[in-house]
């Protein structure tokens, strides 16, 4: 089976834990070895601070052409603000992330799983943000409201893609929705968050999965099981799988 739109492989964050060093060339930075293997990362570090313009412009010339980062959204927006008044901040956050230039892949939003939808917040959110950002944009929301055809049909008026995450936090949160012009997963480990490996037949059925949805858009999907440094041996037998089926 072959993919018709790109499928994008990575982790959460560049380090290479040295269980997985051998797959990577031995030269260069952490984030140069990375984007010699796999086609994305996705930056979190975003989410707790900010960087500085020179610092996302750095990065973006570390990487081939090829190359894209997924970029969080600081939570000083969507935790803190919870999505309201962060004109200023979004503004700051864009200038300093645009940076990365074409390298710039999705820009995740995540939700607080305390953030229940609000058609008005999000509306005049994702208005704001689309009148300053026409790049994709996915989403993680964590509270069940999100998951209505009412919160479905906003996100696809502002084209943006619902995350499918694992472990789901709530029902209907483990499979894609929004808009279907991509589909991003976010895989944090199971059975236990952020730290367990995905077992061989789980990693089987997700290949299968993502070549299927491939044949229709653009694929993503982000290991985010870092805790305990299976992210990047997952991605990698990811990534084999899907050279062996394509």
């Amino acid at each position: 089976m072959a993919a018709d739109h790109p499928i994008r492989i990575g982790t959460a964050g560049w380090s290479i834990p040295k269980m997985s060093a051998p797959a990577f060339p031995a030269d260069g930075t952490h984030l140069e070895r990375t984007a010699r293997v796999m086609a994305m990362t996705e930056v979190n570090s975003s989410f707790y601070r900010p960087h500085k313009p020179e610092t996302w412009a750095r990065w973006a010339a570390s990487t081939p052409p090829d190359f894209r980062f997924a970029v969080k959204l600081p939570k000083a927006i969507s935790h803190e603000a919870r999505l309201v008044g962060a004109d200023a901040a979004l503004e700051r956050f864009l200038a300093e992330a645009g940076m990365l230039g074409d390298r710039f892949g999705p820009l995740l939003v995540q939700l607080p799983p305390s953030l229940r939808f609000d058609r008005s917040v999000a509306e005049d959110f994702f208005a704001l943000l689309r009148a300053r950002f026409d790049g994709d944009v996915v989403c993680e929301p964590r509270h069940a409201s999100w998951f209505t055809d009412e919160a479905d049909s906003q996100l696809v008026a502002h084209r943006v893609a619902r995350v499918a995450a694992d472990p789901a936090p709530v029902p209907g949160a483990g499979e894609p929705g929004g808009w279907d012009g991509l589909r991003y997963w976010r895989l944090h480990g199971s059975p236990v968050i952020y730290r367990s490996a995905y077992e061989p037949a789980v990693l089987d059925a997700l290949a299968e999965r993502l070549l299927e949805e491939a044949a229709r858009r653009p694929v993503w999907c982000v290991f985010d099981n870092t805790a305990d440094f299976h992210a990047a041996d997952d991605a990698l037998a990811t990534m084999a799988r899907l050279r062996g089926r394509s």
